[in-house]
């Protein structure tokens, strides 16, 4: 598989679908209308968004990365900036947009599991226009996530796919979850531009169309070069020309929501392959950092930085 020359300004850029995560915590975090008010026994209030998580990731692991979004002129927008300065990401094309309010998604979150509601704001505020060719050009590699939230892109993604291709870079795909339930976009057709599919394995078995996860994996991994599959606490497999190499993980610490655990994993494993590590290696660098977000709280505060990974 070609991977584009590393004389690259950045290794990777990626569109973020910048919000901020409000999480709620408690045995019991279902609401009770009625004006009831319910007592919560924490919360947290961070950058979220699994493309800006990703980005965080992978600049705590040592990659460039430039990351090309909108946030509103208010107090989420300039947490968001922070934290993304913070984590070393270059934000030089996030614009500050003060018609815009900046996306919250907010995380009732209980034992394993968790509802989300989401007000897109900034989410989904860029459009095809902001993409050009000068930005994807400055990258070695182009990550592209959260397909169905970022719907101001939609209309031209598929385009956007293939101009990054014919201008050189590699191309991943995490589409995450749709709150429409349609598993489309034209994703069949932009397969023929993924150098590398990383959805989990219910995204699996919904974007394939397949009955179970079993004949997802046997369908998907026929269209891309490199299908990685995320299975939580099962950890992940990876599929090369045929050939399967999977990856145990160790349980999660308690007291972790699993927000932005598949997007550290992500960054994780583009880490090694960017890197040209084995694929075994890019594997364990994955499943930890996704362990690593899901035993805290939230999605940065358990993310590994560079010195962490090295022993991997």
């Amino acid at each position: 598989m070609h991977k584009s020359s590393r004389d690259k300004p950045y290794d990777i850029v990626v569109f973020g679908d910048t919000c901020v995560d409000l999480i709620l915590r408690d045995d019991d975090v279902k609401p009770q209308f009625g004006q009831v008010e319910k007592i919560v026994s924490g919360y947290e209030l961070e950058m979220g968004g699994s493309c800006c998580i990703f980005a965080a990731q992978a600049a705590k692991l040592g990659m460039s990365v430039r990351l090309l979004g909108r946030v509103g002129d208010d107090y989420y927008g300039r947490l968001i900036m922070d934290t993304l300065r913070s984590a070393g990401v270059d934000s030089g094309s996030v614009i500050v947009d003060s018609a815009l309010q900046t996306g919250i998604t907010v995380h009732l979150a209980q034992d394993d599991d968790r509802a989300m509601l989401t007000y897109p704001g900034s989410i989904n505020a860029l459009t095809a226009a902001d993409v050009t060719d000068e930005i994807l050009a400055s990258a070695r590699h182009l990550h592209y996530g959260s397909l169905y939230l970022q719907t101001g892109l939609q209309p031209h993604w598929i385009e956007i796919l293939q101009r990054a291709k014919g201008l050189g870079l590699t191309v991943s795909l995490d589409t995450n979850w749709d709150p429409q339930g349609e598993w489309d976009q034209g994703f069949l057709r932009a397969l023929q531009y993924i150098d590398i599919l990383l959805p989990n394995e219910q995204e699996a078995q919904h974007l394939s169309g397949r009955p179970d996860l079993l004949s997802a994996i046997g369908f998907l991994q026929e269209q891309v070069p490199l299908l990685v599959v995320k299975g939580a606490e099962a950890g992940a497999s990876a599929w090369l020309k045929g050939e399967c190499v999977r990856q145990a993980v160790r349980q999660a610490e308690s007291g972790g929501d699993g927000v932005g655990a598949g997007d550290s994993f992500d960054a994780g494993f583009l880490a090694g392959w960017l890197n040209d590590l084995p694929l075994e290696t890019c594997l364990a660098i994955a499943c930890e950092c996704g362990r690593a977000v899901a035993s805290e709280a939230g999605g940065l505060r358990g993310q590994l930085w560079r010195s962490d990974a090295a022993a991997l």
